[in-house]
This record gives C-alpha cells, sequence and structure tokens, in this order.
C-alpha cells in the first residue's frame, strides 16, 4: 500500500529530480499548492502573487521507506534555512515548506525539523508546517523535467547535480541502485 507526501523546496524540478532516485519511491509529480488562485499556470505561481509553492507531491511504499526518512532526505537535500528562497529562485513560491494532511504528517515534520536543527545547531531550518490545501499538477512539461528538457537547461545543469550528489553522500541506502 502506498503513501504520500507533499514538500516544496524550491524549484520543483531540483526536488523531483532528488526523488526520482530514492528507493521506494514510485512516482513523483511536480505541482503547485498552498495558494488561493484556482488551477494556477506555471506562469502565475512564478509572479509570486498566487500564494502558491512549486511542490512536489511523492507516492511511496513505506515498507521501503518511512515518511520520517522522506522528511529527512528533503531537509538533507535543499537548504531549509533560506526563507522564501532557494539560492538565485527568490519569492514565497520557492518556500520551504511541508504540506500535512493528517496528525500523523504534522507530528512527523515538527520531528523532522527537530533532528535537522539538533544536527545544524548553527543554523536553524525556517521550513514551515502547512496544511495541505488543493493540489494542482504542474504543466506537463513539468513533469520529469530533469529527464529530458533539464539535461540541456543551464540552470538544471547548475543546480541539480549538486542535489544528487548530496542525496548520495549522505542517504547512500536510499538511493535507487540504477539511478
Amino acid at each position: 500500500m502506498s503513501e504520500q507526501a507533499i514538500v516544496a523546496g524550491g524549484c520543483f524540478w531540483c526536488t523531483e529530480a532528488v526523488f526520482r532516485d530514492v528507493i521506494g519511491v514510485s512516482a513523483v509529480e511536480s505541482g503547485y499548492i498552498g495558494g488561493t488562485v484556482a488551477d494556477p499556470t506555471y506562469k502565475q505561481v512564478c509572479g509570486g502573487d498566487t500564494g502558491h509553492a512549486e511542490a512536489i507531491r511523492v507516492t511511496y511504499d513505506p515498507a521501503v521507506i518511512t515518511l520520517p526518512e522522506i522528511y529527512d532526505v528533503f531537509l538533507g537535500t535543499h537548504d531549509p534555512t533560506q526563507l522564501n528562497r532557494q539560492g538565485n529562485d527568490v519569492g514565497t513560491q520557492y518556500r520551504s515548506a511541508i504540506f500535512v494532511v493528517d496528525d500523523t504528517q504534522r507530528e512527523e515534520a515538527v520531528a523532522a525539523i527537530a533532528r535537522w536543527n539538533s544536527d545544524h545547531a548553527d543554523r536553524q531550518a525556517v521550513t514551515t508546517i502547512e496544511e495541505a490545501t488543493t493540489w494542482y499538477p504542474a504543466e506537463d512539461y513539468h513533469q520529469e523535467y530533469w529527464d529530458g528538457e533539464g539535461q540541456r537547461n543551464p540552470y538544471c545543469l547548475a543546480v541539480i547535480p549538486p542535489k544528487l550528489m548530496k542525496l548520495r553522500k549522505s542517504f547512500a541506502a536510499k538511493v535507487r541502485p540504477d539511478a
């Protein structure tokens, strides 16, 4: 039986690329959540006026990878200390956030942030925990972006490989053998 988690860690192309290489993850969908406009477009979200975050919805097998591990990989492969940004991507649409659907996910998110903070005493995460609102899948061309267009996109070539290296270094036991 699979479960889902929704996280936002800056550009969804980058976060999606990381989680597609994680064992136990059967699907990763890029999309928008947390805003006020119904069925927003990429252009609207990038404008920063809808309140949405670029996020991913991760479908995973909890017998292979647990929710706490999903959250640890998430926090460990982006910079959760940057408020409303990741690198040069600035705005609330790039916020670090965990979107929860129930109290269990909320408790696990609180615990994951506390673990990250205790391991990084010199820096503290600003990752928010937000109620999951309506999920809007991103346009088709955003899905599996790194596997296609991303390989020719200078931004992705600069940002995604270091995130994948963090995954392989810090979470080696959670990386797919074929990744």
